[in-house]
């Protein structure tokens, strides 16, 4: 039995170490498309693209996982459905990249502080779920702080918007391909490769590719957007394997945390106070989320043990 702990004790620290490690690159990631330049938004994107189908590839052939390419190109469906999580995560990444190299990192932290709401809201529009009374309280503060940061900034936030819409159908789109962490990077990128490395090509034909142009160490780095893709994701699914969802639902918030410090911070961007003020609104948003998710899963832990007819011990709560 003490075996047994050890093991499942180890498996939970693994989990949190690669669902921080996840989570943590993904927050500091605006540090490193700024040393992409001088190429352009769509340069970085397309490399990106080209670079990770690289990446996940060798990956792929290194563990000989290929089973599911035959059984997703004999699916029609899925593989229409995988084409569209690649249009949307282009979008998602391109804004996202240009956003960053525009100075805009704090209202693109913003985008992925909404997502959640933004998941529930076309959960209830486009799957008719049913809310409980604090998400719609929590959905409801979330278009306020809309509402205040489009005052604030003059205009709405559709850096924020378009990240979190995006991301938020990326996801649903995704539940229903029903494929791995990388084995869904793999699909995906090689839909966007053939136009991604056409892209390439007529820069390098009319001069304009960085790439070629502007030494070997700039190559390398933007040869390096498959690594900065790629590994986040497998710790991701190293993570999600091993820790239960209610805590990866906490870790998700730790990358638009670092995003938003790094705005601030590193990036000395501007934060007026109605800027605070939408910002405190979305906080407040997803403080209720997470009690309420919080809540609903202890509820349901306890409901597995009384069917079970288990004592309360068996199903340890965590602190």
């Amino acid at each position: 039995m003490s075996g047994t702990s050890k093991s499942s004790g180890s498996e939970d620290r693994i989990g949190l170490l690669n669902g921080f490690a996840a989570y943590g690159m993904w927050g500091l990631v605006p540090l490193f498309w700024p040393l992409l330049k001088p190429a352009g938004a769509l340069e970085i994107l397309a490399h990106r693209m080209v670079w990770s189908l690289v990446v996940v590839a060798v990956a792929l052939l290194f563990v000989r996982r290929w089973a599911w390419a035959g059984q997703l190109l004999r699916q029609p469906r899925r593989l229409a459905l995988v084409a569209v999580a690649a249009a949307v995560i282009t979008v998602n990444w391109g804004v996202y990249i240009w956003a960053v190299n525009s100075g805009h990192v704090v209202e693109a932290s913003l985008g992925y502080f909404i997502n959640p709401l933004v998941t529930i809201a076309m959960g209830v529009l486009l799957l008719k779920e049913r809310l409980r009374p604090v998400q719609w309280v929590a959905v409801a503060t979330g278009l306020a702080a809309v509402v205040v940061l489009t005052v604030g900034y003059g205009r709405p936030p559709w850096i924020s918007l378009t990240l979190a819409l995006s991301f938020a159908t990326y996801g649903l789109v995704k539940k229903k391909v029903d494929l791995g962490g990388v084995e869904s990077l793999a699909a995906e990128t090689a839909i966007q490769f053939l136009p991604a490395l056409g892209y390439l090509l007529w820069l390098v034909a009319h001069g304009e590719a960085s790439f070629v142009n502007d030494g070997t160490g700039h190559a390398a780095l933007l040869a390096s957007t498959g690594f900065v893709t790629a590994l986040p994701l497998v710790c991701f699914g190293a993570a999600a394997i091993r820790v239960p969802l209610s805590t990866l639902g906490l870790l998700q918030y730790l990358a638009p945390v670092f995003q938003f410090l790094l705005g601030i911070l590193y990036f000395h961007e501007a934060m007026p106070p109605e800027r605070w003020a939408g910002f405190a609104l979305v906080w407040v948003a997803l403080l209720l989320l997470t009690g309420d998710a919080l809540r609903s899963a202890r509820r349901t832990r306890a409901s597995l043990v009384v069917a079970r007819g288990g004592k309360a011990e068996a199903a340890p709560v965590d602190a």
